[in-house]
């Protein structure tokens, strides 16, 4: 019986007569003639569209162009980082998950902009800021740095309106200062991003701030109520014993002789000791007076060149060991645990740094 259809075995070739003559075509040359008339058709029409939409484009790359230029110059506010109460803080690359986590990223995602408008978050920022300006800056990204100078600016500004938080932001501003002289030196090995006329201008930037800063004046209150000296004695000494830092206790003392005289206080100064460091510490750092007393208050000043002092935060950021996330104390986090506290521990400014190092 005769085959009537096509041989599957046929190498698919065919005898197509053309102006030159009999040639031996293919059905894949066939497609490949029919797809190039349908591509030049379809690239015509593409043409078309193009022109009649091109001035809406125009105007828009235009505008896109300008908003960037304004960013990289630092002529505009508008907040190009995000603003996320929480982040995943990934280590490896998985299937999931590509990449890694860095501070920098961390850094431009975690709302530190909102954080420092709470009272409860605001030492705990400028001592993270202190951080990074200290060792970690040239680790962070080009965005990463620009985004530190701009939180850098609120914080200065907020400073400069509530007339509160004098000394740290001032001793902040003197840390990042010095860490940039020694940094713009070195801007021929890749150290910092971008051009050094731009960190000179941020260091001019520093230096109006800190002049800013030592000539704030401290309004009095308008108010004719009880002051701080009107209390007993006992209160007053109450008053002195919550503050952490022994530095506010010798301005308190400048106020008034009355005061000057409860902040020699011995107890006092020995339970700042004793709340800072600890007693082996405190034993290697004894001085004695030539009456046989312990000087409480030489020994914590002593102490303070030798020792950090203890950081204690009303809020902190906090990280889950069981999903990876690192969130703000305050708000929740889509954590899978059964007891997701049980696995939240609390991070200090350094903890958030030694995070990353990996």
């Amino acid at each position: 019986m005769p085959f009537l259809g096509q041989d599957w075995r046929s190498p698919g070739q065919s005898w197509v007569k053309t102006e030159e003559g009999w040639k031996k075509t293919t059905a894949d040359d066939k497609n490949n003639n029919v797809s190039v008339e349908s591509y030049c058709k379809a690239e015509e029409e593409e043409e078309c569209f193009n022109k009649e939409n091109l001035l809406l484009s125009l105007s828009y790359d235009m505008a896109a162009k300008k908003r960037k230029k304004d960013l990289m110059n630092n002529n505009t506010k508008v907040p190009y980082f995000h603003r996320e109460k929480w982040i995943y803080v990934h280590k490896g690359s998985t299937k999931e998950r590509h990449g890694y986590c860095t501070l920098g990223e961390a850094f431009n995602r975690l709302d530190f902009c909102s954080a420092i408008k709470d009272t409860r978050r605001f030492n705990y920022v400028v001592r993270l800021l202190e951080l990074i300006a200290k060792s970690q800056l040239p680790s962070l990204s080009g965005v990463a740095q620009k985004n530190y100078m701009n939180i850098l600016e609120r914080v200065v500004q907020k400073v400069l309106d509530d007339q509160q938080n004098v000394r740290p932001i001032k001793e902040l501003l003197q840390t990042l200062y010095v860490s940039l002289c020694a940094l713009v030196q070195d801007m021929g090995k890749s150290v910092l991003v971008g051009n050094i006329n731009m960190w000179v201008h941020r260091m001019e930037n520093i230096l109006q701030w800190q002049q800013q800063l030592d000539s704030i004046q401290i309004n009095r209150p308008t108010s004719k109520g009880m002051t701080l000296t009107d209390l007993p004695a006992s209160l007053q000494l109450n008053i002195m014993q919550r503050l952490s830092d022994g530095r506010d206790l010798v301005s308190l003392g400048q106020v008034c002789p009355d005061l000057g005289g409860l902040a020699e206080d011995r107890l006092l100064w020995k339970r700042l000791c004793q709340y800072h460091f600890t007693d082996r510490q405190i034993r290697k750092r004894l001085m004695v007076s030539d009456k046989g007393h312990l000087e409480w208050k030489k020994m914590y000043f002593k102490l303070s060149r030798c020792y950090p002092h203890r950081e204690q935060y009303s809020d902190t950021l906090h990280f889950c060991t069981h999903c990876h996330i690192l969130f703000w104390k305050d708000t929740n986090h889509p954590c899978t645990a059964n007891n997701p506290e049980s696995c939240t521990m609390p991070l200090s400014p350094q903890d958030f740094i030694n995070l990353f190092n990996f």
